[in-house]
């Protein structure tokens, strides 16, 4: 299997390739989008593999995230039911990014990608619509919240918004913690997560 790209082109040409294939579609301050990038099949996994690596070795910050879609479905063998996963989407692997001419060579030069999805393949965003339609799964973000049991929190989210609750149980890898709020004169424990709570 070969790449688009002449692997004995000097990395000089490459640029210029890049650049010319980008002008007409990107801006270096674009706002970070999920895109859709074409595999071989049966790579999907391994490129999103390496696409993680390098997110989580920060190799390029306009590269945020990477994913393939899955969905679960029950299989019925030997009248027994399992549930097993598949790709929504063979030959298809969904990366969040802001596209520039770096990002963009970094992406389309990993091995086992074979191009962006988009006309002339070059790169065009999910509507927010899409994403949701294939299965995109947004990562959320990590919070640090100075709580500890037994500090008093206002909810800022969800229906019990606007009550303040008392710490009962923190779980800083779930981000979420247990607490109690008055309903009605008696304590009823309710699960909230960081996002839901601001300290006082």
């Amino acid at each position: 299997m070969t790449d688009s790209f002449d692997k004995n082109e000097p990395l000089e040409e490459k640029a210029d390739v890049v650049e010319d294939t980008l002008e007409e579609t990107t801006d270096s301050s674009d706002k970070v989008k999920w895109y859709v990038v074409h595999t071989y099949t049966g790579y999907e996994n391994r490129v999103c593999d390496k696409i993680r690596s390098m997110i989580d070795n920060e190799q390029n910050p306009d590269i945020i995230d990477v994913t393939v879609p899955t969905e679960e479905y029950v299989e019925v063998k030997n009248d027994q039911k399992k549930v097993k996963t598949r790709k929504l989407f063979p030959g298809y692997v969904m990366v969040k990014m802001n596209v520039t001419n770096k990002s963009w060579y970094i992406i389309r030069n990993t091995q086992g990608v074979t191009g962006f999805v988009g006309p002339d393949r070059k790169p065009v965003p999910l509507t927010p619509d899409e994403v949701r339609k294939f299965g995109v799964k947004e990562k959320k973000p990590i919070l640090d919240i100075d709580v500890a049991v037994g500090d008093d929190v206002n909810i800022i989210a969800g229906p019990f918004k606007d009550f303040v609750g008392k710490v009962t149980e923190v779980d800083k890898e779930k981000q979420s913690i247990k607490a109690f709020v008055d309903i009605f004169g008696r304590d009823t424990s309710i699960d909230l997560e960081f996002t839901d709570i601001e300290t006082i």
